[in-house]
């Protein structure tokens, strides 16, 4: 297992450390109801260094990205960045990403930790066409997320720039608790809003310092994995290997909007015909009728007692108290109201389809 360059403090902190994609990451520190609680309320800060980022530059740069990516990174001006995925050859999914516009020939890739030599692999195999300049810089960095309502007040005096006036999926390159050059991104997996922050891994513990020291009036607390899981689950943001995987089409999984045909990508004209005709399955929102947590892999069943798909993804609600998750049916049985079960152990728990988010920030 590699550690972060934060494991140390983490383990000082009294955190519960996992083995999680290769790495040693700290899981929960009070509890994830309590951290869950205090991203949602006030402001909390997740180490997520284990993510991967590739660097690809040069004037074929974008082109690559084009071929690779499922939405239009031509969109993106320096400053943006992109919720995109990269899809594969038989009408899945090799990895879900973002990408940055960091200057006129140059973006940042960040992709999932357990997916950065397979992420690596595939778009290196297209780049034969392109010979753009990657360079695979995962293990130099490190990433936090600062997470929560009061991010914005509680950073403030970190930086000279003016954290309020950096819009959803913008970033800026500045002074960050005394580091000149960081990556200030108004991105996160959460729902409820702040940073995520780029710097050198023997710069994250100044940084980490840093946001403590100035959020301390404002309550911030280190939040583990677990809590991450609860608030993306809420907002039903898809959890690579889970939600979307090889096997899952874009479409199926709720991506049609970053899935764009206006441009020629990997399989896209098996998605086109797949968009055309209508995907013969796709992933729901559920939430529970009666108590009960259901958990990925439990089985869906229609009121028949017939099975028709299978939880990705599953928790209790820490904010709206009930059983809540993700799973694929056929696309028939899709729809905001429709009345499915959930198998939990020898129990059918009756569960409705839902539209998301599950909680409103």
């Amino acid at each position: 297992m590699k550690n972060t360059a934060l494991t140390a403090t983490h383990e000082a902190l009294g955190a519960k450390i996992v083995p999680f994609a290769g790495y040693n990451m700290p899981v929960s520190y009070e509890g994830v109801n309590a951290e869950h609680e205090t991203v949602r309320k006030g402001v909390g800060v997740f180490d997520v260094s284990h993510m991967g980022e590739f660097l690809i530059s040069g004037p074929t740069a974008l082109d690559l990205i084009q071929k690779v990516t499922s939405n239009d990174a031509s969109k993106l001006t320096i400053g943006k960045a992109q919720y995109s995925c990269l899809p594969n050859e038989t009408g899945g999914i090799v990895d879900d990403l973002i990408v940055y516009r960091l200057k006129e020939d140059q973006y940042l890739l960040v992709v999932n930790a357990a997916n950065i030599e397979k992420d690596w692999n595939h778009i290196s195999k297209y780049n034969t066409d392109f010979n753009a300049d990657m360079r695979n810089i995962s293990e130099g960095y490190s990433l936090l997320a600062i997470q929560g309502p009061k991010a914005v007040e509680a950073m403030q005096t970190l930086t000279s720039v003016d954290l309020s006036a950096i819009k959803f999926y913008n970033f800026v390159v500045a002074d960050f608790a005394g580091i000149p050059h960081v990556i200030i991104s108004a991105t996160g997996y959460t729902g409820s809003g702040g940073f995520e922050i780029y710097c050198k891994n023997e710069e994250v513990k100044q940084v980490w310092d840093k946001v403590f020291e100035a959020g301390a009036a404002h309550g911030i607390k280190p939040i583990g994995l677990a809590a991450r899981d609860t608030l993306r689950l809420e907002m039903g943001y898809c959890l690579y290997g889970n939600d979307i995987n090889d096997e899952t089409s874009p479409l199926e999984a709720g991506l049609g909007w970053i899935t764009k045909f206006a441009k020629d990508f990997v399989n896209s004209d098996t998605l086109k015909k797949e968009k055309e005709q209508g995907p013969k399955r796709k992933l729901i929102a559920f939430a529970l009728e009666e108590r009960g947590i259901p958990r990925h892999g439990y089985n869906i069943v229609d009121p028949q007692g017939e099975k028709i798909g299978t939880v990705t993804s599953g928790t209790m609600s820490p904010s709206i108290g009930k059983g809540i998750g993700l799973g694929y049916v056929p696309a028939n049985l899709s729809t905001t109201g429709t009345k499915i079960n959930v198998q939990i152990r020898k129990n059918l728990v009756p569960a409705t389809v839902v539209k998301l988010p599950f909680y409103n920030v």
